[in-house]
């Protein structure tokens, strides 16, 4: 499994070798997968706003001392310089492991998979519209966090004679190799009270066979008894 379940394309491989080898009476171990997030809070939004406008001051002084010791204008290429680092610092999601104390909010089911039957078309996009209850207070939502958890139950002709469940959610004690994937909000918002979070996502693939999670989250909307407010 990939990070976040869908990452580097891993769950292509399984329905691979489960269409290619697994006999008609056979099991699939793990037969099921569920994918959640959740709202959060974390110093990674202000890290890496800070690392785009750090790599903006380098790019402006890179522009001076071309034009000052060469005489040429580089100008022309500062909008598309920093498309690239808003895109890179701001809009993509990266990897951590977070504390459980950062989920602000209940977790949210997002997708469902029966990895029996599931096919690649049925992964190659995730929509989702996220409801989520922020119940803490005088915080910041930072973004979204998504993990996922597999589930050994066997098939219905031959069950497990026990369910195990394995999961990559936020841990104190037992952060996994999978850690979580977050998606952060430029700026984020503070929370006064408790408040409900209504979040579009949107995870689809990349034309070199890895999904994308650039801007994931779309048309967040809070409110809560004193106020409600769209985050862009």
């Amino acid at each position: 499994m990939g990070y976040f379940l869908l990452r580097e394309s891993m769950l292509d491989s399984v329905i691979f070798a489960r269409e290619r080898w697994l006999k008609p009476s056979g099991v699939m171990y793990p037969s099921h997968a569920r994918m959640w997030m959740a709202p959060i809070r974390s110093g990674l939004v202000d890290q890496k706003m800070n690392d785009y406008e750090d790599a903006m001051n380098d790019w402006y002084g890179f522009v001076n001392e071309t034009e000052s010791c060469y005489g040429v204008d580089m100008r022309v290429l500062t909008k598309q310089f920093s498309e690239e680092q808003r895109k890179y610092y701001l809009k993509t999601s990266m990897w951590n492991n977070l504390h459980p104390n950062q989920v602000i909010g209940t977790p949210v089911i997002i997708k469902e998979i029966d990895c029996s039957t599931a096919t690649i078309n049925d992964i190659l996009t995730v929509r989702a519209s996220i409801l989520s209850s922020i119940t803490a207070e005088n915080t910041r939502l930072c973004g979204f966090a998504g993990w996922f958890d597999v589930h050994f139950r066997g098939s219905h002709e031959n069950p497990a004679q026990q369910e195990i469940e394995l999961t990559t959610a936020p841990n104190e004690d037992f952060g996994t190799h999978w850690g979580q994937q977050v998606f952060l909000l430029h700026p984020p918002t503070v929370i006064r009270s408790i408040t409900s979070a209504i979040c579009k996502q949107v995870l689809h693939r990349m034309k070199l066979h890895q999904p994308t999670f650039h801007s994931v989250c779309k048309n967040v909307l809070l409110s809560s008894s004193r106020a409600c407010c769209r985050v862009p």
